[in-house]
């Protein structure tokens, strides 16, 4: 799987976040491109710049549909993936997370293409092992209110490996955990999402708890890089494998650095922690380091100023939509 080879390479989810950044990098080097997304959760402002790109190509169509098309590489990147999102269908959530991964395993049984699933950390649950390495059960609610996600994902990884045990399907399976960066949505949700908006608007900065808890967030370019490299790695290695950043930062310090970033003298002002929020959450990535030579390159600082950019330019573009002609 050379990436010096010109392929025709399938990105289901491909109109958003992460998919987006995806289509691009691959376009960039050289291969064609399959998007396909039903914009359920996401956006055709992100593929503003490929849409008239001649290796470029976009399918509307929801993947719990069956799919037909002549590809050498799947990469599976459709759900919705803030809580936000997911938990507004979850019988929809299950059903991409599911039915979909199944119709594009059936889809790589047909064609012989190499199949990436995009699965998440969320199958960690609230983690009883700090970091979590790939060898963690998870700690996971399967009734609660985000088990449409984590459970669906997870359902989804027994699936690629029953599909490559009985069927001998060269599949990859990443556990992605935070990412950020530009085209995030600004309703997302997320928390790097909610407090830059609510910094640059001058609003209060919502801290959920007491702002002890823990994330580590991998900017949008690292990802994509690991999710080439993973795509790129050696035929059996089917993973899963941990994407994200091992630096570790409490909630209310990232609240403190954003306030700082944009300049802003919002409050922070402390809520109740949803159910089944993990109070820590950061990826042991000996692995991806081992395995594809991965790790993230971005500084958080410098990666947050980028995901500030965007989200001033997006508020200023809502702003002139929003008076009246």
């Amino acid at each position: 799987m050379s990436e010096h080879r010109h392929l025709r390479i399938l990105v289901t989810g491909g109109g958003g976040f992460v998919g987006s950044h995806l289509c691009q990098r691959l376009i960039d080097n050289g291969h064609t491109v399959l998007c396909v997304d039903n914009f359920a959760s996401s956006t055709r402002r992100n593929l503003a710049s490929l849409l008239e790109h001649p290796r470029f190509e976009l399918i509307e169509q929801d993947i719990a549909l069956p799919l037909h098309a002549d590809v050498q590489q799947i990469y599976n990147l459709a759900c919705p993936a803030s809580p936000v999102q997911y938990q507004r269908d979850p019988v929809q959530t299950l059903r991409t997370n599911v039915a979909g991964a199944m119709n594009m395993l059936e889809l790589a049984k047909a064609t012989g293409a190499r199949v990436l699933q995009a699965s998440t950390s969320e199958v960690y649950g609230d983690p009883a092992v700090h970091p979590q390495p790939e060898s963690y059960w998870g700690h996971v609610n399967p009734v609660g209110l985000r088990s449409c996600y984590d459970e669906g994902k997870r359902c989804a990884e027994a699936l690629f490996l029953a599909y490559h045990r009985q069927h001998g399907i060269d599949i990859k399976i990443v556990r992605i955990f935070n990412t950020y960066g530009p085209r995030t949505q600004m309703d997302d949700g997320r928390v790097i999402s909610n407090f830059i908006v609510q910094a640059l608007r001058g609003d209060d900065l919502t801290i959920y708890g007491d702002g002890s808890q823990t994330r580590s967030f991998c900017y949008v370019d690292d990802l994509v890089s690991g999710l080439v490299a993973m795509m790129g790695s050696e035929a059996g290695f089917t993973g899963p494998i941990n994407l994200g950043n091992p630096q570790e930062i409490t909630i209310a310090e990232l609240a403190r650095l954003l306030r700082d970033q944009t300049g802003s003298r919002s409050q922070l002002v402390f809520k109740p922690l949803p159910q089944d929020d993990p109070l820590q959450r950061m990826p042991d990535i000996t692995l991806a380091r081992e395995q594809l030579g991965w790790h993230p390159v971005t500084p958080l600082a410098q990666g947050l100023g980028h995901t500030i950019d965007y989200f001033r330019r997006e508020l200023q573009a809502a702003s002139v939509e929003a008076v009246p002609v």
